[in-house]
């Protein structure tokens, strides 16, 4: 090969040194390329040194360093598992030493995969235990004097909370306990249930909503832990969730005795409607009264027709008194005219052989048998002789 000569064509040559021409990369990159950039791909291997996250980015196709600093990794509210999906706000950082190039991470969150399957996962395990089992699920107390709202303070779900607390029951205290409603804080969000599961019947606590505003799913995902699912299944009062938008589904959810849309929709689950009651009780109040006047007026209805039967009781009695009256007459004459009174007197009562009364001595001859009936009985007799009288005809 043969030697460089210094020609004019060589002379004219930019000259660096190693150092000078890694510089000069580092500014090409930095001037060319984005100062901030997302990056959506899978985190292999993260190793933690000296306080820094150091792993690889992988598409499948290719990968590329990524490192979070120790100043970072403390802000950041996820940090990944071997595996994980994640979304990374990044930028490129160039080292001149060494000519090395790597992403930075200035913030990450967990992909939707992962998200979704780390749900499935909690899911499948506490399915498993019984705990999403609806024979489980509570009823919520019908009229709540006191509720406890687990949710972001100050935020706008907060505000809405109470705005539709104040309307529907205004007569219900509402107790805020502020909580952390994203990022990797379950530790937090255990320790007041478990500060609530010893001073609830103290504070007078009837039910409790577990509250956050809207957010993409991945912002949702602290609500699929499975430490906050076990803490609210052993929740001695019946819980309520509100967990970002309609479509979102959170273990929380399912482990809640009951599940809610939104912040306002737990709310208006739980607490009724003191206009829609005010209007109920009217109309209970017309119903019993109107319940009040039918029965007054049956019981008038029954008096008067009482007093009309009375009338006629009153009627019948003298009817029959009178009746009785009549009868007594009858039985007094009866025993004015009866035989029985004559007998009495010394007179008797003769009777053929066949029964009939004798009242003359027509048709009676000597040798007939006649009987004769006393007071104390009767004799048989027979007649020998009769005589005439005056009257004529008569024995």
């Amino acid at each position: 090969m043969a030697p460089l000569q210094a020609t004019k064509e060589l002379m004219d040559l930019p000259r660096y040194s190693v150092q000078q021409l890694n510089e000069a990369i580092g500014v090409l990159l930095e001037r060319a390329f984005a100062p901030r950039f997302l990056i959506e791909a899978a985190a292999l291997k993260p190793v933690l040194k000296k306080g820094h996250l150091w792993f690889t980015l992988s598409d499948g196709d290719a990968t590329i360093q990524a490192v979070a600093w120790a100043s970072t990794l403390q802000r950041l509210d996820f940090c990944p598992e071997d595996g994980d999906g994640v979304v990374v706000v990044a930028k490129l950082n160039f080292w001149a030493a060494r000519a090395s190039l790597s992403v930075q991470v200035l913030d990450m969150r967990p992909s939707l995969t992962t998200v979704l399957r780390r749900f499935e996962a909690v899911k499948i395990k506490l399915e498993a235990e019984g705990l999403l089992a609806l024979e489980k699920k509570r009823s919520l107390p019908a009229y709540p004097s006191c509720i406890a709202l687990l949710t972001s303070v100050p935020s706008s779900a907060l505000a809405d909370l109470l705005r539709t607390a104040q309307q529907r029951w205004p007569g219900c205290a509402i107790r805020v306990v502020p909580i952390p409603v994203q990022g990797d804080k379950e530790k937090e969000i255990c320790s007041v249930f478990e500060k609530l599961e010893k001073h609830w019947q103290q504070l007078g606590i009837e039910a409790l909503v577990l509250a956050r505003g809207g957010g993409s799913r991945e912002d949702l995902a602290i609500f699929d832990s499975e430490a906050i699912a076990r803490c609210i299944s052993r929740c001695p009062i019946p819980t309520i969730t509100g967990i970002g938008h309609e479509d979102d589904i959170t273990v929380a959810d399912l482990v809640a005795d009951y599940r809610a849309a939104t912040p306002t929709a737990a709310i208006v689950a739980l607490l009724p409607d003191c206009k829609q009651k005010q209007q109920q009780l009217y109309q209970q109040g017309l119903h019993w009264r109107q319940y009040l006047q039918n029965r007054i007026q049956i019981k008038i209805d029954n008096h008067h027709q009482n007093q009309g039967n009375q009338q006629c009781k009153n009627s019948v009695e003298k009817r029959i008194e009178r009746k009785l009256w009549q009868l007594k007459n009858l039985i007094n004459l009866r025993s004015a005219v009866s035989p029985l009174r004559l007998a009495k007197r010394g007179y008797c009562i003769l009777r053929t052989e066949a029964g009939k009364v004798v009242k003359n001595s027509k048709n009676l001859k000597k040798g007939d048998l006649i009987s004769a009936e006393l007071i104390d009985g009767s004799l048989e007799l027979t007649i020998n002789n009769f005589e005439k009288g005056k009257n004529e005809g008569q024995l």
